[in-house]
C-alpha cells in the first residue's frame, strides 16, 4: 500500500513536469520573436519561481524514499526495496528534468535581456549617426552666425552657394558611409 501510494504521487510528477516543459518552449520561441515582448521576462521569472516550488515538493518525496531503500530499521521486506528503488528512480529523473528546466529557463532569461541589450545599442547606434549627419551643418552654420566683418568669402559672388553644396556633399558622404558600416 505505501509502494503504491508513494508510486501514484511521484508518477503524477511527471504530468506537471512536461507541462512546464511546454511552456518554456512557447517562451523559448517568444524570446527569439523579432518584436521584443516585455511579458516575456516576467513569465520567464514566474516560471522559474513554479520550477523551485516542484523541486522543494520533489526533494522530501527522494528524501523519504533513500530511508526507505537504506534504512534498516524500517520493517520492508528485502524482496520489496526493489519497487521502491524504482520510486525512487522515477522522483530523481524528475527532479533532475526540474533541474534541467530550471538551468533552461535561466539561459533563456540571459539570452532575452542579451537580446534587449543588442537592440538597443543598434537604436543608439541609428541615434548616434542622425546626430553626426545633424552635428555637421550645424557646427558649419554656427561659424557663420558669429558675424566676423571681415570672413573671406563675404566678397566672393558664389561663396554662400559653394559652402552649400560643400556642406551637402559632405553629408551626403557622410551618410553613405554611415549607411555602408550600417549605422543608419
Amino acid at each position: 500500500a505505501l509502494h503504491a501510494v508513494l508510486n501514484y504521487v511521484v508518477d503524477n510528477y511527471q504530468p506537471i513536469v512536461s507541462a512546464f516543459g511546454g511552456e518554456l518552449d512557447a517562451l523559448e520561441h517568444d524570446v527569439f520573436a523579432e518584436t521584443y515582448k516585455r511579458g516575456t521576462i516576467r513569465k520567464l521569472y514566474e516560471l522559474r519561481k513554479e520550477l523551485t516550488l516542484m523541486r522543494l515538493a520533489v526533494a522530501p518525496m527522494q528524501d523519504i524514499l533513500s530511508q526507505l531503500m537504506r534504512s534498516p530499521a524500517i520493517l520492508i521486506p528485502d524482496e520489496v526495496r526493489p519497487y521502491f528503488r524504482d520510486v525512487e528512480d522515477h522522483a530523481a529523473r524528475v527532479r533532475d528534468t526540474i533541474d534541467t528546466q530550471r538551468e533552461m529557463v535561466s539561459a533563456a532569461m540571459n539570452v532575452n535581456l542579451s537580446l534587449v541589450t543588442v537592440a538597443q545599442g543598434e537604436i543608439v547606434k541609428k541615434l548616434a549617426g542622425w546626430a553626426g549627419l545633424l552635428a555637421l551643418p550645424t557646427l558649419i552654420a554656427s561659424w557663420y552666425g558669429m558675424n566676423f566683418a571681415h570672413m573671406p568669402e563675404l566678397d566672393k559672388p558664389y561663396a554662400y552657394p559653394v559652402l552649400i553644396g560643400t556642406v551637402l556633399l559632405a553629408c551626403v558622404v557622410l551618410y553613405r558611409y554611415l549607411r555602408k558600416v550600417r549605422w543608419l
